[in-house]
Protein backbone atom coordinates (compact mmCIF):
# COMPACT_ATOMS: atom_id res chain seq x y z
CA UNK A 1 0.00 0.00 0.00
CA UNK A 2 1.07 3.49 -0.86
CA UNK A 3 1.89 6.22 1.29
CA UNK A 4 -0.61 8.08 -0.60
CA UNK A 5 -3.36 5.48 -0.05
CA UNK A 6 -2.29 5.39 3.95
CA UNK A 7 -3.08 9.24 4.22
CA UNK A 8 -5.89 8.69 2.07
CA UNK A 9 -7.50 5.66 4.05
CA UNK A 10 -6.95 7.89 7.06
CA UNK A 11 -8.73 10.99 6.56
CA UNK A 12 -11.48 8.82 4.18
CA UNK A 13 -14.30 10.21 5.99
CA UNK A 14 -13.51 13.86 6.31
CA UNK A 15 -12.90 13.46 2.43
CA UNK A 16 -16.37 12.30 1.89
CA UNK A 17 -17.53 14.68 3.77
CA UNK A 18 -15.87 17.62 2.52
CA UNK A 19 -16.78 15.80 -1.17
CA UNK A 20 -20.64 15.59 -0.38
CA UNK A 21 -20.46 19.30 1.33
CA UNK A 22 -19.38 20.54 -2.30
CA UNK A 23 -21.21 18.63 -4.40
CA UNK A 24 -24.41 19.44 -2.43
CA UNK A 25 -23.98 23.00 -2.46
CA UNK A 26 -23.34 22.15 -6.43
CA UNK A 27 -26.73 20.59 -6.64
CA UNK A 28 -28.51 23.13 -4.25
CA UNK A 29 -28.42 25.86 -6.92
CA UNK A 30 -30.39 24.00 -9.39
CA UNK A 31 -33.13 24.53 -6.92
CA UNK A 32 -32.79 27.27 -4.72
CA UNK A 33 -33.38 30.11 -7.42
CA UNK A 34 -37.13 28.57 -7.93
CA UNK A 35 -38.81 30.48 -5.42
CA UNK A 36 -36.54 33.99 -6.88
CA UNK A 37 -39.21 34.70 -10.04
CA UNK A 38 -41.27 37.40 -8.37
CA UNK A 39 -38.18 39.33 -6.98
CA UNK A 40 -35.67 38.79 -10.13
CA UNK A 41 -39.20 40.16 -11.98
CA UNK A 42 -39.67 43.26 -9.51
CA UNK A 43 -35.46 44.02 -8.91
CA UNK A 44 -34.09 43.12 -12.54
CA UNK A 45 -37.33 43.61 -14.27
CA UNK A 46 -36.96 39.73 -15.66
CA UNK A 47 -39.57 38.42 -18.11
CA UNK A 48 -41.01 35.00 -17.73
CA UNK A 49 -38.25 33.48 -20.19
CA UNK A 50 -35.32 35.45 -18.35
CA UNK A 51 -36.51 33.16 -15.09
CA UNK A 52 -36.76 30.34 -17.13
CA UNK A 53 -33.27 30.73 -18.29
CA UNK A 54 -32.03 31.56 -15.12
CA UNK A 55 -32.75 28.22 -13.80
CA UNK A 56 -33.05 26.18 -17.09
CA UNK A 57 -29.60 28.01 -18.07
CA UNK A 58 -27.77 26.65 -15.16
CA UNK A 59 -28.88 23.07 -15.81
CA UNK A 60 -28.14 23.07 -19.04
CA UNK A 61 -24.99 24.33 -18.72
CA UNK A 62 -23.80 21.70 -16.03
CA UNK A 63 -25.11 18.80 -18.47
CA UNK A 64 -23.85 19.58 -21.26
CA UNK A 65 -20.23 19.76 -19.72
CA UNK A 66 -20.39 16.55 -17.49
CA UNK A 67 -19.13 14.62 -19.54
CA UNK A 68 -15.89 17.16 -20.54
CA UNK A 69 -15.55 17.30 -16.99
CA UNK A 70 -15.17 13.80 -15.98
CA UNK A 71 -11.98 13.65 -18.67
CA UNK A 72 -10.41 16.30 -17.64
CA UNK A 73 -10.63 14.89 -14.10
CA UNK A 74 -8.61 11.89 -15.99
CA UNK A 75 -5.88 13.95 -18.01
CA UNK A 76 -5.32 16.56 -14.90
CA UNK A 77 -5.90 14.44 -11.92
CA UNK A 78 -9.14 14.41 -9.62
CA UNK A 79 -7.95 16.39 -7.32
CA UNK A 80 -7.18 19.13 -9.00
CA UNK A 81 -10.33 19.82 -11.35
CA UNK A 82 -12.39 19.21 -7.81
CA UNK A 83 -10.20 21.91 -6.64
CA UNK A 84 -10.76 24.26 -9.97
CA UNK A 85 -14.13 23.35 -10.07
CA UNK A 86 -15.11 24.27 -6.62
CA UNK A 87 -12.78 27.71 -6.22
CA UNK A 88 -13.94 28.87 -10.10
CA UNK A 89 -17.86 28.15 -8.66
CA UNK A 90 -17.53 29.81 -5.34
CA UNK A 91 -16.59 33.07 -7.27
CA UNK A 92 -19.34 32.68 -10.10
CA UNK A 93 -21.71 32.62 -7.03
CA UNK A 94 -20.06 35.59 -5.95
CA UNK A 95 -20.57 37.10 -8.89
CA UNK A 96 -24.00 36.09 -9.86
CA UNK A 97 -24.82 37.65 -6.49
CA UNK A 98 -23.70 41.13 -7.29
CA UNK A 99 -25.14 40.78 -11.34
CA UNK A 100 -26.79 44.26 -12.27
CA UNK A 101 -29.02 43.07 -14.95
CA UNK A 102 -30.71 40.14 -15.90
CA UNK A 103 -28.98 39.82 -18.88
CA UNK A 104 -25.69 39.41 -16.75
CA UNK A 105 -27.31 36.79 -13.98
CA UNK A 106 -28.20 34.53 -17.04
CA UNK A 107 -24.41 35.09 -18.46
CA UNK A 108 -22.97 34.39 -14.75
CA UNK A 109 -25.40 31.13 -14.24
CA UNK A 110 -24.01 29.65 -17.66
CA UNK A 111 -20.78 30.10 -16.05
CA UNK A 112 -21.67 28.73 -12.56
CA UNK A 113 -23.49 25.78 -14.03
CA UNK A 114 -20.47 24.70 -16.15
CA UNK A 115 -17.69 25.25 -13.27
CA UNK A 116 -19.91 22.97 -11.31
CA UNK A 117 -19.81 20.52 -14.16
CA UNK A 118 -15.67 20.44 -13.77
CA UNK A 119 -16.64 19.61 -9.63
CA UNK A 120 -19.37 17.19 -10.00
CA UNK A 121 -17.74 14.33 -11.68
CA UNK A 122 -14.04 13.95 -9.73
CA UNK A 123 -16.57 12.94 -6.46
CA UNK A 124 -16.34 8.99 -7.33
CA UNK A 125 -12.81 9.27 -8.28
CA UNK A 126 -11.69 10.96 -5.11
CA UNK A 127 -13.83 8.86 -2.86
CA UNK A 128 -12.55 5.46 -4.20
CA UNK A 129 -8.98 7.04 -3.90
CA UNK A 130 -9.81 7.28 -0.25
CA UNK A 131 -10.90 4.33 1.04
CA UNK A 132 -10.22 0.86 0.72
CA UNK A 133 -12.50 -1.30 -1.78
CA UNK A 134 -13.91 -3.36 1.13
CA UNK A 135 -15.61 0.30 2.34
CA UNK A 136 -16.85 1.71 -0.94
CA UNK A 137 -20.28 0.20 -0.26
CA UNK A 138 -20.70 1.91 3.00
CA UNK A 139 -19.26 5.44 0.92
CA UNK A 140 -21.77 5.47 -1.55
CA UNK A 141 -24.52 5.07 0.19
CA UNK A 142 -23.99 8.44 1.30
CA UNK A 143 -24.54 9.88 -2.29
CA UNK A 144 -28.31 9.31 -2.93
CA UNK A 145 -29.73 11.28 0.58
CA UNK A 146 -26.56 13.70 -0.34
CA UNK A 147 -27.93 14.30 -3.81
CA UNK A 148 -31.85 14.45 -2.77
CA UNK A 149 -31.10 16.72 0.38
CA UNK A 150 -29.51 19.09 -2.15
CA UNK A 151 -32.68 19.58 -4.47
CA UNK A 152 -35.01 19.53 -1.61
CA UNK A 153 -33.59 22.08 0.78
CA UNK A 154 -32.64 24.56 -2.48
CA UNK A 155 -36.31 26.05 -2.74
CA UNK A 156 -36.98 26.04 1.14
CA UNK A 157 -33.69 27.88 1.99
CA UNK A 158 -33.71 29.57 -1.12
CA UNK A 159 -36.98 31.04 -0.49
CA UNK A 160 -36.34 31.52 3.88
CA UNK A 161 -33.18 33.90 2.87
CA UNK A 162 -35.12 36.39 -0.41
CA UNK A 163 -37.78 36.59 3.22
CA UNK A 164 -35.47 37.30 5.43
CA UNK A 165 -33.72 40.16 3.31
CA UNK A 166 -30.91 40.47 5.10
CA UNK A 167 -29.17 43.63 4.45
CA UNK A 168 -31.22 44.04 2.21
CA UNK A 169 -29.69 41.59 -0.13
CA UNK A 170 -33.19 40.21 -1.10
CA UNK A 171 -32.17 37.58 -4.24
CA UNK A 172 -29.14 37.98 -4.00
CA UNK A 173 -28.54 36.00 -0.58
CA UNK A 174 -29.01 32.68 -2.27
CA UNK A 175 -25.84 33.01 -4.03
CA UNK A 176 -24.04 34.34 -1.42
CA UNK A 177 -25.00 31.52 0.94
CA UNK A 178 -22.30 29.43 -1.28
CA UNK A 179 -19.44 31.78 0.18
CA UNK A 180 -18.82 30.48 3.27
CA UNK A 181 -19.19 26.87 2.33
CA UNK A 182 -17.15 27.23 -1.00
CA UNK A 183 -14.24 28.70 1.02
CA UNK A 184 -14.08 25.61 4.28
CA UNK A 185 -14.78 23.25 1.46
CA UNK A 186 -11.60 24.57 -0.47
CA UNK A 187 -9.44 24.55 3.27
CA UNK A 188 -10.53 21.35 3.82
CA UNK A 189 -9.86 19.95 0.17
CA UNK A 190 -6.35 21.71 -0.21
CA UNK A 191 -5.65 20.01 3.52
CA UNK A 192 -6.81 16.57 3.01
CA UNK A 193 -7.61 15.69 -0.19
CA UNK A 194 -4.62 13.50 -1.34
CA UNK A 195 -2.86 14.22 -4.84
CA UNK A 196 -4.61 12.01 -7.46
CA UNK A 197 -2.31 10.81 -10.16
CA UNK A 198 -3.25 13.06 -13.63
CA UNK A 199 -3.12 11.09 -16.68
CA UNK A 200 -0.90 12.82 -19.29
CA UNK A 201 -1.67 10.51 -22.26
CA UNK A 202 -5.30 11.21 -22.56
CA UNK A 203 -5.69 13.78 -25.33
CA UNK A 204 -9.00 15.92 -25.06
CA UNK A 205 -11.97 15.34 -27.63
CA UNK A 206 -12.88 18.95 -27.66
CA UNK A 207 -14.64 18.50 -30.91
CA UNK A 208 -16.66 15.79 -29.54
CA UNK A 209 -17.32 18.43 -25.84
CA UNK A 210 -18.58 21.22 -28.61
CA UNK A 211 -20.48 18.87 -30.21
CA UNK A 212 -22.61 18.14 -27.01
CA UNK A 213 -22.81 21.35 -25.95
CA UNK A 214 -24.28 22.44 -29.35
CA UNK A 215 -26.61 20.09 -29.16
CA UNK A 216 -27.79 20.87 -26.05
CA UNK A 217 -28.00 24.38 -26.65
CA UNK A 218 -30.25 23.58 -29.96
CA UNK A 219 -32.25 21.36 -28.02
CA UNK A 220 -32.94 23.79 -24.82
CA UNK A 221 -32.76 26.96 -26.74
CA UNK A 222 -35.63 27.03 -29.04
CA UNK A 223 -37.89 25.32 -26.29
CA UNK A 224 -37.93 28.32 -24.07
CA UNK A 225 -37.42 30.94 -26.60
CA UNK A 226 -40.49 29.14 -28.97
CA UNK A 227 -43.66 30.58 -26.83
CA UNK A 228 -42.33 33.99 -26.72
CA UNK A 229 -41.69 33.94 -30.51
CA UNK A 230 -44.37 32.44 -31.80
CA UNK A 231 -42.93 29.21 -32.71
CA UNK A 232 -41.10 30.21 -35.89
CA UNK A 233 -40.04 27.89 -37.80
CA UNK A 234 -36.60 28.66 -36.96
CA UNK A 235 -37.47 26.71 -33.73
CA UNK A 236 -38.67 23.48 -35.36
CA UNK A 237 -34.91 23.36 -37.23
CA UNK A 238 -33.20 24.03 -34.19
CA UNK A 239 -35.01 21.30 -32.68
CA UNK A 240 -34.39 18.97 -35.68
CA UNK A 241 -30.69 20.14 -35.93
CA UNK A 242 -30.39 19.21 -32.00
CA UNK A 243 -31.16 15.43 -32.98
CA UNK A 244 -28.77 15.81 -35.80
CA UNK A 245 -25.67 16.45 -34.26
CA UNK A 246 -26.43 14.48 -31.32
CA UNK A 247 -26.42 11.35 -33.53
CA UNK A 248 -23.39 13.03 -35.63
CA UNK A 249 -21.68 12.89 -31.94
CA UNK A 250 -22.27 9.54 -31.24
CA UNK A 251 -20.92 8.77 -35.07
CA UNK A 252 -17.75 10.41 -34.11
CA UNK A 253 -17.39 9.12 -30.60
CA UNK A 254 -17.73 5.44 -32.31
CA UNK A 255 -15.02 6.00 -35.20
CA UNK A 256 -12.66 7.31 -32.34
CA UNK A 257 -13.12 3.83 -30.48
CA UNK A 258 -12.20 1.77 -33.87
CA UNK A 259 -9.47 4.06 -34.38
CA UNK A 260 -8.16 3.46 -30.99
CA UNK A 261 -8.01 7.54 -30.33
CA UNK A 262 -9.24 9.18 -27.01
CA UNK A 263 -12.77 9.74 -26.91
CA UNK A 264 -15.22 11.17 -24.86
CA UNK A 265 -17.29 8.24 -24.03
CA UNK A 266 -17.89 4.17 -25.17
CA UNK A 267 -20.39 5.19 -28.00
CA UNK A 268 -20.70 1.38 -27.62
CA UNK A 269 -22.98 1.41 -24.92
CA UNK A 270 -25.90 3.21 -27.40
CA UNK A 271 -25.88 -0.37 -28.90
CA UNK A 272 -27.44 -2.15 -26.10
CA UNK A 273 -31.26 -1.28 -26.29
CA UNK A 274 -32.15 -1.54 -23.16
CA UNK A 275 -29.60 1.09 -22.19
CA UNK A 276 -30.42 3.47 -24.94
CA UNK A 277 -34.50 3.24 -23.92
CA UNK A 278 -33.77 3.21 -20.12
CA UNK A 279 -31.85 6.47 -20.90
CA UNK A 280 -35.05 7.82 -22.74
CA UNK A 281 -37.04 6.98 -19.85
CA UNK A 282 -34.72 8.66 -17.43
CA UNK A 283 -34.45 11.87 -19.43
CA UNK A 284 -38.32 11.65 -19.25
CA UNK A 285 -37.92 11.26 -15.67
CA UNK A 286 -35.83 14.00 -14.96
CA UNK A 287 -37.45 16.28 -17.15
CA UNK A 288 -40.95 15.86 -15.69
CA UNK A 289 -39.65 15.83 -11.84
CA UNK A 290 -37.72 19.17 -12.31
CA UNK A 291 -40.99 20.60 -14.08
CA UNK A 292 -43.89 19.69 -12.26
CA UNK A 293 -42.07 20.88 -9.21
CA UNK A 294 -40.77 24.15 -10.11
CA UNK A 295 -44.63 25.02 -11.61
CA UNK A 296 -46.12 24.11 -7.93
CA UNK A 297 -43.56 27.25 -6.50
CA UNK A 298 -43.56 29.43 -9.08
CA UNK A 299 -48.36 28.86 -9.07
CA UNK A 300 -48.21 29.62 -5.29
CA UNK A 301 -45.63 33.20 -6.11
CA UNK A 302 -47.68 34.14 -9.14
CA UNK A 303 -50.68 32.62 -8.84
CA UNK A 304 -51.46 32.44 -4.76
CA UNK A 305 -49.45 35.24 -3.89
CA UNK A 306 -47.39 33.16 -1.33
CA UNK A 307 -43.96 34.81 -0.10
CA UNK A 308 -40.72 32.93 -1.27
CA UNK A 309 -40.43 31.32 2.27
CA UNK A 310 -44.36 30.30 2.18
CA UNK A 311 -43.78 28.37 -1.48
CA UNK A 312 -40.27 27.30 -0.02
CA UNK A 313 -42.29 25.29 2.56
CA UNK A 314 -44.59 24.23 -0.20
CA UNK A 315 -41.82 21.62 -0.93
CA UNK A 316 -41.94 20.31 2.50
CA UNK A 317 -44.99 17.42 1.49
CA UNK A 318 -42.92 16.28 -1.73
CA UNK A 319 -39.87 15.83 0.31
CA UNK A 320 -41.39 13.92 3.12
CA UNK A 321 -43.17 11.72 0.41
CA UNK A 322 -39.65 11.03 -1.52
CA UNK A 323 -38.25 10.43 2.03
CA UNK A 324 -40.52 7.67 2.06
CA UNK A 325 -40.68 6.61 -1.26
CA UNK A 326 -37.06 6.30 -1.47
CA UNK A 327 -36.70 4.53 1.97
CA UNK A 328 -39.47 1.75 0.93
CA UNK A 329 -37.54 1.43 -2.57
CA UNK A 330 -33.84 1.36 -1.44
CA UNK A 331 -34.50 -0.41 1.94
CA UNK A 332 -36.28 -3.96 0.04
CA UNK A 333 -38.35 -3.25 -2.62
CA UNK A 334 -36.08 -3.18 -4.99
CA UNK A 335 -34.23 -5.92 -4.49
CA UNK A 336 -37.91 -7.98 -3.33
CA UNK A 337 -39.64 -7.02 -6.44
CA UNK A 338 -37.16 -5.76 -9.12
CA UNK A 339 -36.09 -2.64 -10.30
CA UNK A 340 -38.46 -2.64 -13.38
CA UNK A 341 -41.61 -3.00 -11.61
CA UNK A 342 -40.26 -0.53 -8.69
CA UNK A 343 -40.17 1.67 -11.39
CA UNK A 344 -43.33 0.95 -12.82
CA UNK A 345 -44.94 0.82 -9.09
CA UNK A 346 -43.62 4.46 -8.86
CA UNK A 347 -45.20 5.67 -11.90
CA UNK A 348 -48.58 4.28 -11.13
CA UNK A 349 -48.57 6.45 -7.31
CA UNK A 350 -47.29 9.28 -9.38
CA UNK A 351 -50.04 8.90 -11.87
CA UNK A 352 -52.45 8.86 -8.74
CA UNK A 353 -50.72 12.06 -7.25
CA UNK A 354 -51.51 13.61 -10.33
CA UNK A 355 -55.12 13.05 -10.23
CA UNK A 356 -55.13 14.53 -6.44
CA UNK A 357 -53.47 17.46 -7.50
CA UNK A 358 -55.95 18.00 -10.37
CA UNK A 359 -58.73 17.47 -7.93
CA UNK A 360 -56.93 19.53 -5.45
CA UNK A 361 -56.86 22.63 -8.16
CA UNK A 362 -60.79 23.79 -8.17
CA UNK A 363 -59.79 27.49 -8.91
CA UNK A 364 -57.97 30.18 -6.98
CA UNK A 365 -61.08 30.88 -4.72
CA UNK A 366 -60.87 30.06 -1.23
CA UNK A 367 -57.21 28.19 -1.91
CA UNK A 368 -54.90 26.69 0.80
CA UNK A 369 -51.61 24.67 0.65
CA UNK A 370 -53.51 22.12 3.16
CA UNK A 371 -55.71 20.89 0.15
CA UNK A 372 -53.02 20.01 -1.59
CA UNK A 373 -50.34 18.20 0.59
CA UNK A 374 -52.06 14.88 0.25
CA UNK A 375 -51.70 14.86 -3.17
CA UNK A 376 -48.37 16.49 -2.76
CA UNK A 377 -47.09 13.99 -0.21
CA UNK A 378 -47.75 10.80 -2.90
CA UNK A 379 -46.78 12.56 -6.03
CA UNK A 380 -43.29 12.38 -3.65
CA UNK A 381 -43.67 8.94 -2.51
CA UNK A 382 -43.88 8.09 -6.42
CA UNK A 383 -40.56 10.48 -7.34
CA UNK A 384 -39.05 8.26 -4.54
CA UNK A 385 -39.73 5.28 -5.35
CA UNK A 386 -38.49 5.81 -9.10
CA UNK A 387 -35.41 7.70 -7.68
CA UNK A 388 -34.04 5.36 -6.08
CA UNK A 389 -33.28 2.21 -8.09
CA UNK A 390 -33.46 4.19 -11.96
CA UNK A 391 -29.66 4.63 -12.01
CA UNK A 392 -28.74 1.22 -10.63
CA UNK A 393 -31.11 -0.87 -12.99
CA UNK A 394 -30.23 1.41 -16.13
CA UNK A 395 -26.74 0.88 -15.62
CA UNK A 396 -26.85 -2.78 -15.14
CA UNK A 397 -27.79 -3.21 -18.67
CA UNK A 398 -24.22 -2.60 -19.81
CA UNK A 399 -21.03 -4.16 -19.35
CA UNK A 400 -18.87 -3.47 -15.95
CA UNK A 401 -15.89 -1.90 -18.67
CA UNK A 402 -18.77 0.68 -19.55
CA UNK A 403 -19.68 1.97 -16.63
CA UNK A 404 -18.01 5.24 -16.50
CA UNK A 405 -18.86 6.55 -19.64
CA UNK A 406 -22.69 4.91 -19.17
CA UNK A 407 -23.06 6.95 -16.03
CA UNK A 408 -21.50 9.90 -16.93
CA UNK A 409 -24.21 9.78 -20.04
CA UNK A 410 -26.46 9.29 -17.23
CA UNK A 411 -25.60 12.48 -15.24
CA UNK A 412 -25.42 14.87 -18.25
CA UNK A 413 -28.96 13.49 -19.87
CA UNK A 414 -30.25 14.25 -16.33
CA UNK A 415 -29.26 17.63 -15.88
CA UNK A 416 -30.09 18.71 -20.02
CA UNK A 417 -33.50 17.27 -19.94
CA UNK A 418 -33.99 18.76 -16.29
CA UNK A 419 -33.46 22.02 -18.30
CA UNK A 420 -35.64 20.71 -20.84
CA UNK A 421 -38.15 19.94 -18.23
CA UNK A 422 -38.11 23.69 -16.87
CA UNK A 423 -38.01 25.26 -20.80
CA UNK A 424 -41.70 23.04 -21.32
CA UNK A 425 -43.36 23.43 -18.12
CA UNK A 426 -42.46 26.62 -17.59
CA UNK A 427 -43.42 27.34 -21.33
CA UNK A 428 -47.02 25.66 -20.72
CA UNK A 429 -47.44 27.98 -17.34
CA UNK A 430 -46.18 31.31 -18.31
CA UNK A 431 -48.93 30.98 -20.93
CA UNK A 432 -51.51 31.21 -18.96
CA UNK A 433 -50.19 32.59 -15.41
CA UNK A 434 -49.67 35.86 -17.17
CA UNK A 435 -53.26 36.06 -18.14
CA UNK A 436 -53.92 35.22 -14.56
CA UNK A 437 -54.92 31.79 -14.70
CA UNK A 438 -52.03 30.88 -12.82
CA UNK A 439 -54.68 27.80 -12.43
CA UNK A 440 -55.07 26.86 -16.14
CA UNK A 441 -51.70 26.62 -16.00
CA UNK A 442 -50.46 24.26 -13.58
CA UNK A 443 -53.35 22.33 -14.67
CA UNK A 444 -52.09 22.47 -18.18
CA UNK A 445 -48.78 21.31 -16.90
CA UNK A 446 -50.34 18.47 -15.16
CA UNK A 447 -51.49 16.90 -18.36
CA UNK A 448 -47.76 17.40 -19.65
CA UNK A 449 -46.63 15.34 -16.65
CA UNK A 450 -49.07 12.69 -17.06
CA UNK A 451 -47.86 12.32 -20.91
CA UNK A 452 -44.26 12.15 -19.36
CA UNK A 453 -45.18 9.84 -16.81
CA UNK A 454 -47.44 7.56 -19.52
CA UNK A 455 -44.31 7.25 -21.73
CA UNK A 456 -41.56 6.45 -18.63
CA UNK A 457 -43.99 3.69 -18.06
CA UNK A 458 -43.03 2.00 -21.45
CA UNK A 459 -39.83 2.94 -21.97
CA UNK A 460 -39.17 1.01 -18.39
CA UNK A 461 -40.37 -1.85 -19.26
CA UNK A 462 -37.80 -2.98 -21.48
CA UNK A 463 -35.23 -2.47 -18.59
CA UNK A 464 -34.37 -5.79 -17.01
CA UNK A 465 -36.49 -7.10 -14.28
CA UNK A 466 -33.50 -6.95 -11.68
CA UNK A 467 -30.57 -5.15 -11.58
CA UNK A 468 -27.99 -7.66 -13.23
CA UNK A 469 -24.72 -7.96 -11.46
CA UNK A 470 -21.98 -8.58 -13.94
Amino acid sequence: MSNSAVVGYKHKWLVLTVVLIAEMMDLLDSTIVNVAGPALAQKLHATSTDVEWVIGGYALALGSGLILGGRLGDRFGRRNMFLFGLVGFTLASLACAFAPTIASLIVLRFIQGFLGAMLLPQGFGLIREAFPPAEFGKAFAAYGPAFGLGGILGPIIGGFLIQANLFDLGWRAVFLVNLPIGIVATFLSVRFIQKSTADKTIKIDILGALLVIIASGLLVYPLIKGQEAGWPLWTYLMLIGSVVVFLLFARLESAAKKNGTTSLIDATIFKKRAYTLGLAGLGLYFAGFTGIYLILTLFLQFGEKFTSAEAGLGNIPIALGSAIGGTISGAFLAEKIGGRFTLQIGAVVQLLGIGLLWIALPGLSNFSIWQMVPALVVSGIGTGLIAAPIFDTILSTVEPQQSGSASGVLSAVQSVFSSVGVAIFGTVFFKYALLGQADVGFRSALIVQLVIVVLFVGFASVLPKRAQRN
